[in-house]
């Protein structure tokens, strides 16, 4: 939902340091150390390490921040380094829900990851479906200098209410399951958001 409005401000913060000497580095290995740090978020996570969690979540996202517009400075944008992009992503957010789950350990807090990785699920079929008729239908003919490597239709929740459910998810590790029930039904919502608009815009 904040996405298309955060997204400017982001890269205009981080432009100065994308332009520092991590141009060197290849985008896809940004990209890999934000998933690393996502799976060590995960693993702090189930040994109910909270301050260790969120340092690891946060710094996991600001490489996942850096990772395209390093790509894009550098010249080194491609469709395989956002594919890779959108995967590493798609994993770190299904390993931390299940360290969350592993931390704890109750059959509440299963029962509501499977619930959440669920709707992960739903809302994964409804974005990458919708997204590759929006370029199919060259309805994206307006954003060609967008930020991502595909058309992204917008949602209820995006990456940056994401990054504040698994923020709070990682700091009040107790309170997760509930923190996990409210996001995955808003995810659910946004899927069935998704569907609704394609039947309506694109019969």
């Amino acid at each position: 939902m904040l996405d298309s409005t955060l997204r400017p401000v982001k890269d205009r913060l981080l432009r100065p340091l994308a332009r520092t000497a991590i141009v060197r580095v290849h985008p896809t290995v940004i990209s890999l150390v934000g998933l690393l740090l996502s799976i060590g978020a995960a693993v702090a996570a189930s040994q109910r390490l909270a301050a260790v969690a969120v340092a690891a979540w946060l710094a996991g996202r600001l490489a996942d921040g850096l990772d395209g517009l390093a790509a894009r400075t550098s010249g080194r944008a491609s469709d395989l380094g956002g594919l890779l992009d959108f995967t590493f992503d798609t994993i770190g957010y299904a390993t931390i829900p299940i360290g969350l789950a592993f931390g704890v350990d109750t059959r509440t807090g299963w029962i509501v990851t499977a619930a959440l990785l669920a709707a992960f699920y739903l809302n994964s079929v409804s974005l990458g479906y919708v997204a590759a008729l929006l370029e199919k239908r060259g309805l994206d003919a307006a954003t060609q200098r967008r930020a991502t490597s595909a058309v992204l239709p917008r949602g209820l929740v995006e990456g940056t209410e994401t990054i504040v459910f698994f923020t709070l998810a990682l700091a009040f590790i107790e309170s997760s399951p509930w923190i996990w029930s409210a996001m995955a039904a808003l995810v659910t919502v946004t899927a069935l958001e998704r569907v609704r608009w394609a039947a309506r815009e694109l019969t």
